[in-house]
């Protein structure tokens, strides 16, 4: 049964009688649960952590690395560096970006930092320009091509949409209080509306194995 839900969209199969959005900002965003069981609300919570898909840097192809930093670390730290991402216009099964970085210190020592990787994407960027990669002495250099693909934190927590998903009971019996604040890589209200109809899918996908058992 489809249902309205608070953000005036209407794909959902899960009827949730009531939300309301308590806080909600560029980071974080709270809403109220009404009469939706508890097990639900949790199972929506964990979605919103590691459940809905995003974009990190998954393979990185070092040409070259002059730095004191071993080619694994430097892969490492591209891995963490939160992606812009833009749900609709990729296939999770199928997605990829591929993001440069060339830089070298000449005279003084420098710190190489995100504002230089770039994406072949105008969407899959790093959210921040002021992110460190790596510190290079005079002479060094650095040079990698980095190709990044749609996850979800249950496979690594590079991957999470959100740094903290956290469900705590309202004043009222029945009622909780879901506050998700993102990693940078979708918007709050994304979050949320990816994770029921994340969860939505899930359930249906149970039901119909149900079904089969059944049978």
């Amino acid at each position: 049964m489809l249902a309205r839900f608070l953000f005036g969209f209407q794909k959902f199969s899960i009827s949730l009688p009531s939300i309301q959005i308590l806080t909600s900002d560029d980071k974080k965003i709270s809403i109220k649960l009404k009469g939706i069981s508890l097990h639900y609300a949790n199972a929506l919570r964990r979605i919103c952590l590691n459940g809905v898909p995003i974009f990190a840097i998954d393979t990185v192809d070092v040409i070259e690395n002059s730095s004191v930093i071993p080619d694994e670390g430097i892969a490492h730290t591209l891995g963490m560096i939160p992606l812009k991402t833009e749900l609709n216009g990729f296939d999770e099964s199928n997605s990829r970006v591929i993001l440069v970085l060339d830089s070298e210190a000449a005279e003084n020592t420098k710190i190489v930092t995100s504002a230089e990787l770039e994406s072949k994407d105008q969407v899959v960027k790093p959210i921040s320009k002021q992110i460190p990669i790596v510190h290079l002495a005079p002479g060094q250099r650095i040079k990698l091509e980095a190709y990044a693909r749609l996850g979800r934190g249950t496979e690594h927590a590079k991957w999470n949409s959100a740094n903290i998903s956290v469900l705590t009971n309202a004043d009222k019996e029945g009622e909780h209080i879901l506050t998700v604040e993102t990693t940078g890589s979708l918007e709050p209200r994304q979050i949320i509306l990816a994770g029921i109809e994340e969860l939505s899918k899930r359930l249906e996908e149970f039901k119909e194995i149900l079904v089969n058992l059944e049978e």
